[in-house]
This record gives C-alpha cells, structure tokens and sequence, in this order.
C-alpha cells in the first residue's frame, strides 16, 4: 500500500485512459482520459457499476483471482460515434491493485469489417455470373446440344455474363490501384480542359448509340492543374458515362466549368466541373452512400447497365488524392448533378 498516495500521479502519466481498481473491488485512481471515458464520481465505486459490460467485468474478476493478464472489449460512445476500446486488465506485482488500460481499436475494428464486407461482396458479386455461366454451360451440354437456337441466346447471355465478370475485375485492379496510390499527390501540370475534351471525344458513340446530346460548356481558356491525366480522366469517363446510362435516351447531359478565386471546400482557387442529366434523379435517401463500394441506389438497373458498384468509390479515392471533393445533389424526377471541385496549378497549392 506504500505507493497507493502517487498511484494518481502515475496513472496521470500514462497517455491512455487507465484505472485502477482495488482488492475491495473499488475504483481507487484513475487518469483524466479514464475519467472523460467512463464519467466523474467513478472514486471509490464498486468497479461492476461503473463499467457494467460482462466480459470486462468478467476479465476484472479473475484477473483479481489469478493474476493472469487479460483483455476485453469495452464499447463506448462520444455522443455521435461508437468507439471500441481493447482493454489490456493487469494485476500490478506485489499491490493488491488491477490496472485497466482502454487502447481504442475502433479504426483497426471498422478496416476489419471493412475488409470482411468487402470479401464477401467481391463473392457476392462473382457468384452471380459464375453460376448463371454454369448452368448454361451445362444446358448446352446436354438439352439444348441439338439446338441452334437455344444455343445461340445462351451463348449470348454467357458473353454478357463474362463481360460483366471482366468489368468487374477491372474495377477491383483499379480500385487497388488508385488506393495505393491516394497518398501520393501528383507532380504533373494537366491542362483539364484538354482532359474534359478528350473524354467527350472518347464518350461521344456511346452518347450516340443511347441517343443522348452531351453539351459542353467548358470555355476556351485553359484549365491548369497538378494532376495525374489518366485518373482525372477515369474520373470525369465514370461521371459522363453513368449520366449517359442514367439519363435516359433522347435528353442532354450537360457539363459546366466555373473557376474561382476562393472556394469554401477548398479555400483557395478551384475550378468546378459539374456533370448533370436529366433523368429520374435519386432519392436523398441515397446521396451519402453513393460512393461506397458495391453501393446501388438502383440494384436492380445498375446490373442491367453492367454497373460494378465501384465506379464513385473509385472516383472518390481518385479526388482525395488531388486533394479534391465530390459533392452530389439530386430531385427525384430532375436528374442529378454531380460537382467535382479542383484545386487550381497556382503557388499557393504546391
């Protein structure tokens, strides 16, 4: 009991939230962050009250029985986002005393799940074709051998299948791509005017094909900036081309440039690029969650379309690289618009 006087002190020291609890299976001392995490008062309270959640009560009791470390989990909540606490429970040598660490886990727990969900996905959405290719495969080997027409629409689906498969392939190579690289800014000067032209050039037969009128409004001066030229252009293929399939046939899709001066989400120079069309729009409800990946506001469409649910995640992690934004706003029955915001080539940015 000789260090029972400073044990205060010492936990004051420790950068996590710590606690200590007595053989009375009292609270004794704790650190200010163990005090912002489970409340003032805490002082010589029975621990059970003060923590409640079982398996850490649990790892306190027989810690105290055997003194063997243990760890739990404990869950908590800032008032707008829960947090996950990995509690390492020790029992100090020679003191009658437990000491309880929080170390918050919650990044490391939400990129495990993160990571899970994005496994079970990827299967999700590969299972799909491969099934459909499978039991057309095996219809063609035995029923339809002998017949030419039959033989001929499934092939037919099995290409559309397989395509899909290969799109969405490539959207994973590219996702991993662009997420490696995210934290990488870009070195060299692009004109993104000559990008935005490119890309409508390159857009313009599938514009055709779905009897859509692109209409550029991107002047003639040009747009400088620090910037990869292969992704920026991915970014504004993803947007042109999903406002063409969304669209609908026989309306525009509009595309608007305005510079500035000072933009509020940058806060300094930055050129806008807004891409609008004018079909269904999405519901609000949807808005937040559009750039995650697999994603759908319409499931059922964006299949249809031969959308992978990975286009907009791609884009966003292109934009964080440029250390630029995407803002999207939508009524339901006006179309939609989504705004790429660029910082300007200016000295103030480099």
């Amino acid at each position: 009991m000789v260090l029972r006087p400073h044990l205060p002190d010492l936990l004051a020291a420790l950068p996590l939230p710590t606690l200590a609890v007595d053989r009375a299976e009292r609270i004794v001392a704790m650190n200010p962050a163990a005090e912002a995490l489970v409340g003032k008062g805490a002082i010589e309270r029975h621990y059970i009250n003060v923590l409640r959640q079982p398996t850490l009560v649990d790892a306190v009791e027989l810690c105290q029985k055997d003194a063997t470390p243990r760890e739990a989990d404990y869950l908590a909540n800032d008032g707008t986002n829960d947090i996950t606490y990995r509690v390492h429970v020790r029992k100090v040598v020679g003191m009658d005393y437990v000491l309880l660490s929080f170390m918050d886990i919650t990044q490391v727990t939400k990129a495990s799940q993160m990571r899970r969900d994005f496994v079970a996905n990827v299967s999700h959405e590969l299972r799909t074709p491969l099934t459909a290719l499978m039991g057309f495969i095996e219809t063609l080997r035995g029923p339809a051998r002998d017949d030419a027409a039959a033989r001929d629409r499934f092939l037919g689906i099995m290409t559309g299948e397989a395509e899909r498969m290969n799109r969405l392939v490539g959207d994973l190579l590219s996702l991993s791509r662009v997420e490696s690289d995210e934290r990488v800014r870009p070195t060299d000067k692009v004109d993104l005017r000559y990008v935005l032209q490119s890309t409508l050039r390159n857009l313009n037969p599938l514009a055709v094909e779905a009897d859509v009128t692109l209409v550029p409004r991107i002047g003639e001066e040009p747009l400088p900036l620090i910037g990869d030229t292969d992704q920026l252009m991915q970014v504004f293929t993803n947007l042109i081309e999903n406002a063409i399939k969304y669209g609908g046939s026989g309306k525009p899709v509009d595309l608007d440039v305005e510079t500035t001066l000072r933009d509020p989400s940058l806060r300094g120079p930055a050129v806008r690029i807004t891409v609008t069309d004018h079909g269904p729009g999405i519901d609000p409800l949807h808005l937040p969650r559009l750039t995650e990946r697999f994603y759908r506001a319409d499931d059922h469409r964006s299949r249809a379309l031969g959308g992978t649910g990975l286009g907009l995640a791609i884009v966003k992690h292109i934009l964080n690289r440029h250390r630029g934004r995407l803002k999207i706003t939508s009524t339901l029955g006006q179309g939609a618009q989504f705004t790429v915001i660029l910082p300007f080539d200016t000295a103030e940015n480099r």
